[in-house]
């Protein structure tokens, strides 16, 4: 674990403190939701009534732009989407989106708008892979259909290196999954990742830690913890594809990661990013002052969040380019 303080990790052209709606929003946001969300059973009735609680914010404060073109895929194993902005046209470069909302809550419909703005700021086509939930699909359902995702997009004819792995909370843990079971099976890497708010430790013993100095404006360590247990459903917390190490990785793609300074999950974002490095991969951290959990999916709410998809955007670009760059040179050596 690092010892440095957020402000080391301060991204680019943002200010010290989040903006007074901001500051505001994870106010209302811990005076009203956090209440709810800590209190909901995780029977049939609690899940399903925190669905549509999430999905009706999503939709409220992040809904889809206009001219959105969404096409559904039903092809096998693999269920998703296809999210294009407007007038977006076809190209060689793609992005697979991993939601998340502890494997039991959200779907590609619920990100819809968040995965739009995505495709309009990189000018990418978006695919969201719709992974089977718990508790009706525990561990590994949706791992396994990532994989068949990801898998599915090399078949269409998407070289690996034109792939960018993005997700967010449990999208996290999920993206890396995938990453260790390539480098376990020899499947070629993807070019770049980009994850909002990544969760790592499905102990939550991070969080718990992060709880201690500031609580998350939405939920608590415990909760959370509850949620994901239906995942996890009884399984051994130290399997491999739970308790996740990257030690061992010999190729990483450029990451970047993006975690609010108010959420809990600054210690796993922090926790992954170490892992990274210490794998000989390059990772960047972005911690956004007072900002919540995944806080770039609400554009209504959190005045900074265009902004950050901004950063995601020029990441992915200079990642992208940077491959085509290095390759080019290689050619030319062996010329």
């Amino acid at each position: 674990m690092t010892s440095s303080t957020n402000h080391d990790y301060l991204p680019r052209g943002v200010f010290a403190a989040g903006s007074r709606r901001t500051r505001l929003a994870a106010l209302m946001t811990r005076l009203t939701l956090r209440p709810i969300t800590n209190l909901l059973p995780t029977s049939r009735g609690g899940i399903e009534f925190s669905r549509r609680l999430v999905a009706t914010s999503m939709n409220l404060f992040g809904p889809v732009p206009k001219g959105t073109r969404v096409d559904l895929v039903a092809d096998g194993p693999v269920r998703g989407e296809w999210v294009r902005a407007h007038g977006l046209a076809p190209g060689p470069r793609v992005i697979l989106y991993i939601h998340g909302s502890a494997y039991v809550i959200c779907s590609a419909r619920t990100h819809r708008g968040l995965t739009a703005r995505l495709s309009g700021s990189t000018g990418l086509p978006v695919f969201t892979v719709d992974y089977r939930l718990a508790p009706e699909h525990p561990f590994p359902a949706a791992a396994d259909d990532l994989e068949a995702a990801y898998r599915w997009l090399l078949g269409q004819g998407y070289d690996a290196a034109n792939i960018v792995i993005a997700g967010d909370s449990a999208g996290g843990h999920l993206a890396a999954d995938l990453l260790i079971e390539n480098d376990r099976t020899g499947t070629p890497q993807p070019g770049a990742m980009v994850l909002f708010s990544p969760l790592v430790d499905l102990d939550f013993e991070l969080s718990a830690r992060m709880e201690r100095t500031r609580k998350d404006p939405m939920i608590s360590a415990k909760a959370a913890r509850g949620l994901v247990a239906l995942y996890t459903d009884g399984h051994d917390s130290s399997l491999p594809r739970l308790r996740l190490d990257l030690a061992r990785m010999r190729d990483l793609p450029p990451t970047l990661i993006q975690v609010g300074g108010t959420e809990m999950l600054r210690g796993d974002a922090r926790h992954l990013h170490t892992m990274i490095e210490a794998a000989g991969g390059r990772s960047e951290l972005e911690i956004w002052p007072d900002q919540m959990h995944v806080f770039q999916a609400l554009p209504r709410l959190i005045p900074e969040a265009a902004h950050a998809l901004g950063h995601a955007a020029e990441f992915i670009t200079h990642a992208l380019d940077s491959q085509v760059v290095q390759y080019d040179s290689k050619e030319q050596v062996g010329r």
